[in-house]
């Protein structure tokens, strides 16, 4: 019984610290200056823990078109390469001074599942300039979004400079997204 006393009295002075540096102004919310260390790690950890556990029920298709990439492209091109760059594309300056930085997205596909990227693209990043997509864009375009993102570690600089040429000289609009996705996922994907 004296251990859950301890147990108590830790949680209880843990408490009282936080309040201290949250009230009294301790904490740098400046994104000049970088996160401690340990609280990098904290909130990375958090992260990573809480995308798992919301993404694990969504459904990801098998498979993506390549209208479906080439839709992501110039989605991620108007819209994400400025902060996470690209083949051959840095990103903005501006974005260097963000805390913390964005991440350069090449190899997201080889770190999250389909479904995972989904929750993220769709949902956004706390304390980051990660806006929630899904408030703006249709459930589809977030797949779109992904699809590309899928591809993304199969193109090279020529690759991404030919789709920004091709999506420049485009006569015809992007093709409407999908409104929803079924158990069987959508036809085999052609290479972008």
């Amino acid at each position: 019984m004296t251990w859950l006393v301890g147990v108590a009295c830790s949680f209880a002075a843990m408490g009282a610290g936080a309040l201290v540096v949250v009230e009294g102004g301790l904490f740098n919310a400046t994104a000049s200056t970088p996160h401690l260390r340990v609280v990098a790690i904290a909130a990375h950890t958090a992260f990573i823990r809480s995308v798992e556990v919301r993404a694990r029920n969504i459904e990801a298709p098998t498979q993506f078109t390549g209208a479906e990439v080439t839709a992501g492209f110039r989605d991620y091109d108007a819209s994400c390469v400025a902060c996470h760059g690209a083949p051959g594309v840095s990103n903005a300056a501006w974005a260097h001074a963000m805390t913390p930085p964005p991440p350069y997205l090449e190899d997201a596909a080889r770190r999250w599942r389909p479904r995972e990227l989904y929750w993220i693209v769709g949902q956004g990043a706390k304390m980051t300039a990660m806006p929630a997509w899904a408030e703006v864009r249709s459930d589809g375009e977030v797949w779109n979004l992904v699809a590309f993102l899928e591809a993304l570690p199969y193109l090279g600089e020529a690759d991404y400079a030919r789709m920004r040429a091709a999506a420049r000289t485009a006569s015809t609009p992007s093709p409407e997204p999908r409104a929803a996705i079924g158990k069987s996922g959508p036809p085999p994907a052609s290479s972008p």
